[in-house]
């Protein structure tokens, strides 16, 4: 793949062999992103897992203290008893059995994340095939199957994120945004690192995270010391 000018020019700034402070990481990662836009800051990991055991894989969530600079767009399943709750909790869509109906039909994915209540998972068997593909199927290990859907919701609006590892052993996540403060932008990085280790498998033996690096959406990456 053939970078252009601008990337090429901000790889320079980045030395390949160098396991960067996170502090000088992030800072770093601000002066070589290459986007006109605000870009998003991730973080990339590769975990000492089996990724090919389901007792695994990594799955969890973390819940920033100066959010992602993104507002996720949730869906809420809920009995009718439910919906107003939700509503006020900030569900951008909310209902039930004429909700999965729509989306069976349509096959229509216009959310970031669902949320259900346990009766409703059950029900949610009908659209399993086009919520698991995206990620999307609640499940209680990402806390997206509640009892207490208004809390859910409004942590999920207040910055709270699911990640989970993918078929290789690698975990992505966006912790912010380049407009960021560099302190901001540390302090979600190691609010995400420790979430990570916490969500370590029992079975997992030996160096759990094994590397780290962080990156602007069209960015060089930064090798991160952890």
């Amino acid at each position: 793949m053939t970078h252009g000018t601008k990337y090429q020019a901000a790889a320079k700034l980045v030395d390949q062999d160098k396991l960067y402070k996170p502090e000088e990481a992030l800072e770093l990662v601000k002066k070589t992103s290459t986007a006109k836009f605000d870009a998003a800051v991730e973080i990339h990991c590769h975990l000492g897992i089996d990724a090919s055991k389901g007792t695994e894989q990594v799955r969890s969530n973390v819940s920033f203290p100066h959010g992602t600079g993104k507002t996720k767009k949730v869906i809420a399943f809920v009995g009718p008893t439910l919906e107003k709750q939700a509503e006020e909790a900030g569900a951008d869509i909310v209902g039930n059995d004429r909700l999965i109906d729509e989306i069976a039909g349509s096959g229509k994915i216009d959310f970031d994340v669902a949320v259900a209540t346990p009766d409703m998972m059950p029900r949610l068997a009908k659209i399993a095939k086009i919520l698991g593909p995206k990620g999307l199927m609640p499940n209680p290990k990402s806390e997206t199957v509640t009892t207490d859907i208004k809390k859910t919701i409004a942590e999920l609006k207040r910055g709270k994120v699911n990640f989970k590892s993918d078929n290789t052993g690698n975990v992505h996540i966006a912790i912010g945004r380049v407009s960021f403060e560099t302190v901001k932008l540390l302090e979600n990085f190691e609010k995400f690192m420790d979430a990570l280790r916490r969500a370590k498998p029992s079975s997992s033996k030996g160096i759990f995270v094994r590397s780290c690096a962080v990156t602007a959406t069209m960015g060089p990456a930064i090798k991160v010391s952890i």
